[in-house]
């Protein structure tokens, strides 16, 4: 399947307006061509364009991301970061990131799992510090 035929068929599984949701990927994941062309041909970046774009092209009351600005030029990442803080004022996230920076931008909470052991913190920083200190061990 095409990029365009794999965001129609995304879109019939959420019941989204499948042409509404083909111009919103086409736009944003901004592929040109390669939007109709077989998926398989696509790069890591241009799969995780695509991905990214039915995602945010769909309104979900939680996302999960990771690494949210993790591919692409300046220009998608900025973009990328923009529309996620758009959908983060109607919806919530969990989020996975190396970047502590961006923990502390997007999030208020955080979690740590060690071993199989999920540890909660009502702080981000808390759950920062932990990490920290169980990596330096």
């Amino acid at each position: 399947m095409t990029g365009a035929q794999n965001t129609r068929f995304v879109a019939r599984i959420y019941g989204a307006d499948t042409s509404a949701l083909i111009d919103y990927v086409a736009d944003f994941a901004d592929l040109d061509i390669h939007f109709h062309l077989p998926f398989r041909t696509y790069s890591a970046g241009m799969k995780s364009r695509l991905a990214f774009g039915v995602s945010m092209g769909l309104k979900f009351d939680t996302y999960l991301i990771d690494e949210i600005t993790a591919v692409g030029d300046a220009r998608f990442k900025q973009k990328s970061q923009q529309i996620f803080m758009d959908r983060l004022t109607t919806a919530g996230a969990v989020f996975v990131s190396h970047s502590n920076g961006m923990l502390r931008e997007l999030c208020t909470a955080g979690a740590v799992i060690e071993g199989g052991k999920l540890t909660y913190f009502d702080d981000v920083n808390d759950a920062i510090a932990h990490y920290k200190y169980s990596t330096a061990k």
